[in-house]
């Protein structure tokens, strides 16, 4: 027994509590809470894609699979990929089958990162890519995201900030928590930048699936001289409705690829070899669902958004990707968190404080329209009755 009390690493006794676990913690505890807060679909697993889990039970495919997942999954996803976004992945040496994408995310950095160095991560971004950074002891250097520019970045912005231990930026279109979607522009105009700092790129592409408006999907790997220097993330959660099934994957070079294997061998063994079946269902299945989930969504964005900019001192601008409404709310409280609470407890509506994603967050808040359209009408009726209409 450790005659001082528990010792912990730098790294586990450093990390911040997270605000959103936060919420989370306080939403559950409040009866009545309509959650806003949850960056998950409220509709279920496909049935095709739930059967053939069911049928991988029956068959007694329960035992471990390879590190780098089932061949057959692998096959799947870079037809998947040559297809929707035109990559070509070797399925036996270039794609690796992880437990979700931030497992993919954090053997990323692992396989590439040395300690002390930059790494560029979107500010409004997703709150993971702060903590896996510093996991790896690097150094977390946010670039902004302005609502401005319909929050997606400028050159300007992250030339600025490039130093000479610069190894890697991240990037995630659409965008989580904005719903900003890069177009092919603004892709092209990281590629020249990375090729000319020589420095790898992390594309996060989990929510490529749901846009609105005629955007569109660009995978930046596919641009010239691209595909050797970046790691593109993707998962099955957002876009199947997966999000328990805890299942992603990356491609990347064969050398790159292969350390990751050898990183999730040690960190997870392998995948679930039955989330792996279902997920080898929903590639090869019909596509509909997915197409109908998308459809679902916009139409609860469009009345979602409009309402809250009915909402006196709120201001939305409509995103084009991802299901999530980034409101500003500057002018009734510059403190997002303090804000949060207060809605929370008195109009029962949980949602996500801004700075939660970054400083740049600041004065927002993250709310989810992937609840049902009936939660959403109930919360608009909430803000609205505490904050009142605009005139």
């Amino acid at each position: 027994m450790l005659d001082k009390g528990v010792r912990l690493s730098s790294i586990a006794s450093t990390l911040p509590i997270s605000a959103i676990r936060v919420i989370n913690e306080r939403a559950s505890k409040i009866p009545g809470v309509i959650h806003l807060e949850v960056g998950e679909p409220d509709l279920p697993t496909p049935k095709h894609v739930a059967d053939a889990a069911e049928r991988a039970i029956e068959d007694g495919f329960t035992h471990y699979t390879p590190s780098a997942g089932i061949i057959e999954l692998r096959e799947a996803i870079s037809k998947k990929l040559a297809r929707d976004n035109g990559l070509g992945y070797d399925a036996g040496t270039e794609i690796v089958v992880t437990n979700g994408a931030n497992s993919a995310l954090s053997l990323s950095l692992l396989a590439i990162i040395d300690p002390g160095s930059d790494i560029m991560i979107p500010d409004p971004g997703w709150a993971n890519y702060e903590p896996l950074v510093k996991l790896v002891r690097a150094n977390p250097i946010r670039y902004p995201l302005k609502e401005e520019n319909y929050f997606t970045p400028k050159i300007g912005d992250i030339e600025r900030l490039v130093t000479s231990r610069t190894r890697a930026i991240v990037i995630n279109s659409p965008n989580n928590p904005t719903g900003g979607v890069m177009e092919k522009e603004d892709l092209e105009l990281v590629a020249e930048f990375a090729k000319r700092k020589d420095i790898y790129v992390i594309s996060d592409e989990v929510y490529e699936k749901i846009l609105y408006d005629g955007a569109k999907h660009h995978s930046i790997a596919s641009i010239d001289g691209m595909r050797d220097r970046t790691i593109t993330v993707n998962a099955f959660s957002k876009t199947y409705c997966m999000t328990g099934w805890r299942l992603g994957y990356l491609a990347a070079t064969k050398e790159i690829a292969s350390a990751i294997v050898r990183l999730n061998s040690c960190a997870n063994t392998c995948c679930s070899s039955i989330s792996q079946a279902a997920c080898l269902a929903a590639l090869n299945g019909s596509q509909d669902c997915v197409d109908r989930m998308v459809d679902q969504f916009k139409k609860r964005r469009d009345s979602f958004v409009k309402g809250l900019n009915e909402i006196a001192g709120f201001s939305c601008v409509k995103p084009r990707g991802a299901f999530y409404a980034f409101a500003s709310t500057k002018m009734i409280n510059p403190s997002s968190f303090d804000l949060c609470l207060k809605i929370l407890e008195e109009a029962k509506v949980a949602t996500i404080p801004g700075v939660s994603f970054g400083p740049m967050g600041e004065g927002y808040l993250r709310f989810s329209y992937a609840a049902s359209q009936a939660m959403l009408d109930t919360a608009l009726e909430r803000l609205a009755s505490m904050f009142g209409r605009k005139n």
